[in-house]
């Protein structure tokens, strides 16, 4: 990696898609084929293999799930990717969205039995609002699945989204013969198929008409490929790089991830198409990629990766520069400078360390608790990356602690994890008792989990008579006077973020309108943006 300073040849994209859609085992395929693993981890095996290297955490372990983003850097041919593994499960989307400020692409993954589920609609919007290209992978062509063109259409209408295929399947399930390549006019057999008579797995044509397809793929599928083909050359329009690059256009790729099936062209496609780093927005102005000054943002905070040295490590997106080891950089939150002295790429838990990057690179700092997400990293230039956001949680509840005497270790736990983005930690301004806040019961699950294996803590969650939180705040020439007034009178039902922000507890939504109604010079904040 050291001899590509060239930002251009960097492509950072993230994986999103539902849950058992096939997600992890791409990302493990895909870096089986960059050379970064010799054996994936299969998700249903048994025993140590069914450690996926993209899941480190015990829970993830267990259930063969991601619930963490993951980041893992590997070349391929003369491109560094940058891959980051999002949860799958809704109840963790907050990760999912602050990862996705971190990308410039996206490859949507889609089960081909079940077409678009409930949360691949919720991240492709997520993937909408900040204009990120998306490339689509349909998975598990080797079992029955529905039709394509019912696909494609479902993918057009329900997304709003073009789409443009760039290989085309011929046949399902048992009778998968593997895909036609509709840029290069090529047959990609599937196995089996290519395993008779010494025909080669890639077979290139003189067009779909070639007679040798019938030979290989039989009459009746050489028939129905040629009337799909000419369906698909005259109802979708010819891939656009501009308009996959706006966000409007995704190219589509058949496969079978499991199979290694479609894996390899997915790859040439978002090495050939992806965009290089873009520029990003900070408060003052757009910092571009060529910019000579090193400049990034921590976008996720994960503690004890490695549970034996307790460590703490800040994901930073690299968005200007050329950063050096050793580098001192301005955290313009705190105006403290720091030396960045053992950064590190990662794959799964492998480390090594990162002695030069450029835009577009990940990379880890490990520190003390002095990085938080939202953080801006500069080489001196005081400004800060908007964007990454924290949501108001949906699901509010009371931390009962097994042993009592452990409670100073409880709020270092909980204020720790606050910052990671993993959950929201309020104090009641009236009370002792911590609340934490989240998206969704899985996150509570995996909370438990970690404060149990990770800091020894045992713990149970109670129900509480809150229904949502909001950040409150206010503006105009008397708002100290405004805000002060609001917390005297409200006491009952305020808490404090991590930050001593204070928050608006509320009990139901008839209680969260009166007081809107009542404090009309008080915002209610559903989202608060990170950093300063």
């Amino acid at each position: 990696m050291d001899d590509l300073n060239d930002y251009t040849t960097r492509r950072t994209f993230a994986i999103i898609s539902h849950p058992d859609a096939g997600k992890t085992t791409l990302t493990e395929k895909l870096l089986l084929f960059g050379g970064a693993i010799h054996l994936a981890g299969d998700v249903k095996a048994k025993g140590n293999r069914r450690r996926a290297h993209s899941d480190w955490m015990k829970i993830e372990q267990a259930r063969g799930i991601s619930v963490t983003t993951s980041v893992m850097t590997f070349e391929y041919e003369d491109v560094t990717f940058n891959l980051l593994d999002t949860p799958g499960h809704e109840d963790f989307s907050d990760d999912t969205y602050r990862t996705l400020t971190a990308v410039d692409s996206a490859v949507m993954v889609i089960d081909a039995a079940k077409g678009i589920e409930a949360q691949t609609r919720k991240l492709f919007e997520v993937c909408r609002l900040r204009d990120v290209p998306i490339t689509t992978f349909v998975n598990k062509m080797d079992r029955e699945t529905r039709d394509p063109f019912e696909l494609m259409d479902e993918i057009t209408e329900m997304l709003a989204l073009d789409t443009c295929p760039m290989t085309w399947p011929v046949g399902q399930g048992r009778d998968f013969k593997g895909c036609y390549d509709l840029v290069n006019d090529q047959m990609i057999l599937f196995e089996g198929t290519s395993k008779r008579g010494g025909i080669p797995d890639i077979l290139p044509c003189q067009g779909v008409d070639d007679p040798k397809l019938a030979e290989v793929i039989g009459v009746e599928l050489h028939a129905k490929l040629k009337e799909d083909i000419e369906m698909v050359r005259g109802i979708w329009p010819q891939f656009d790089l501009d308009s996959y690059r706006q966000g409007h256009l995704s190219p589509i790729y058949f496969g079978s991830a499991l199979k290694d099936f479609g894996v390899k062209d997915l790859l040439d496609g978002l090495k050939e198409f992806a965009p290089v780093p873009r520029s990003q927005t900070a408060e003052s102005r757009e910092v571009k990629p060529d910019e000579g000054k090193v400049s990034g943002f921590v976008f996720k905070v994960q503690a004890n990766m490695d549970p034996k040295h307790r460590d703490r490590v800040a994901f930073m997106r690299i968005c200007s520069g050329t950063f050096k080891r050793g580098m001192k950089l301005l955290n313009t939150a705190s105006n403290k400078t720091m030396t960045v002295a053992s950064p590190i790429f990662f794959f799964s838990q492998g480390r090594e360390l990162a002695e030069s990057c450029v835009a577009g690179d990940i990379i880890g700092i490990p520190n003390h608790g002095t990085l938080r997400v939202g953080d801006t990293l500069s080489e001196g230039e005081d400004i800060m990356f908007t964007g990454i956001p924290d949501f108001a949680p949906e699901i509010l509840r009371r931390v009962r602690l097994g042993d009592p005497m452990k409670a100073k270790h409880l709020q270092r736990a909980l204020e720790s994890l606050a910052e990671e983005g993993v959950t929201q930690v309020f104090r009641p301004m009236l009370g002792a008792d911590w609340i934490v806040g989240v998206v969704g019961t899985l996150q509570l699950d995996v909370l438990k989990d970690r404060l149990l294996h990770e800091y020894n803590l045992e713990v149970d969650f109670e129900n509480t008579q809150y229904i949502t939180a909001r950040w409150v705040s206010a503006q105009g020439e008397n708002k100290h006077d405004d805000i002060r007034k609001f917390i005297e009178a409200n006491r009952a039902s305020l808490g404090e973020d991590r930050d001593k922000t204070p928050v608006y507890l509320a009990r139901n939504a008839w209680d969260l309108d009166r007081a809107q109604q009542d404090y009309k010079e008080i915002k209610f904040s559903e989202v608060r943006e990170r950093g300063r």
